[in-house]
């Protein structure tokens, strides 16, 4: 089995350089060639030209808030702050957590390709998130595709347990290199599933 991740390369400072929109490109052609694929992805929310916050969509639609700048907490609950942005962590979970539970539930080898965009520090605010996301790694016969921020600072325990496991493969994402890897991540993610 392979997992594949994505990670903005180091010549950027990851925003804008192109990882979900490969992530949704890759899914696309997995879907129209037969494959089940499930998951997330983020998406930037703007206004007035000026981000905003973060949202998390599932590849069914629905989406939901992920962080917004400066936004309050919800009363009784702990802030968690990336930067300027408040992390929405109930939304979050709603929203991601049914679908990881969801992959590899079938238990037939090579049945399922769960999308997680992204491993980040956001997401990692959720011990429910990185429960799930084991598991899924964990499950024989689901194969990942998903992002995760290119080291900086204080190492994210998790995402350095997926950059150093075996059978993942990481590409290096850049401006430059981004609209050429589509057709080796969509080969990676083929042959994992055999």
């Amino acid at each position: 089995m392979m997992l594949v991740f994505l990670e903005e390369g180091r010549v950027t400072n990851g925003a804008g350089v192109g990882k979900t929109t490969l992530i949704q490109k890759a899914t696309e052609v997995l879907k129209s060639s037969g494959m089940p694929v499930d998951g997330f992805y983020t998406e930037e929310v703007r206004q007035g030209g000026r981000r905003i916050g973060f949202d998390v969509v599932t590849l069914s639609g629905i989406r939901g808030p992920l962080s917004r700048i400066g936004s309050e907490p919800l009363p009784g609950k702990r802030e968690c702050r990336v930067g300027q942005y408040v992390v929405d962590l109930t939304s979050f979970e709603q929203l991601a957590l049914p679908v990881l539970r969801n992959a590899g539930a079938s238990g037939r080898p090579g049945q399922s390709i769960c999308v997680i965009d992204e491993v980040g520090k956001m997401e990692l605010f959720s011990q429910p998130f990185i429960q799930a996301v084991r598991q899924v790694l964990s499950t024989p016969g689901t194969v990942v595709l998903g992002t995760i921020p290119v080291p900086k600072g204080k190492p994210l325990a998790l995402v350095e347990e997926i950059r150093t496991r075996k059978d993942v493969k990481v590409f290096s994402v850049t401006k430059e290199n981004r609209n050429h890897l589509l057709p080796e991540i969509v080969t990676h993610m083929q042959s994992s599933r055999k």
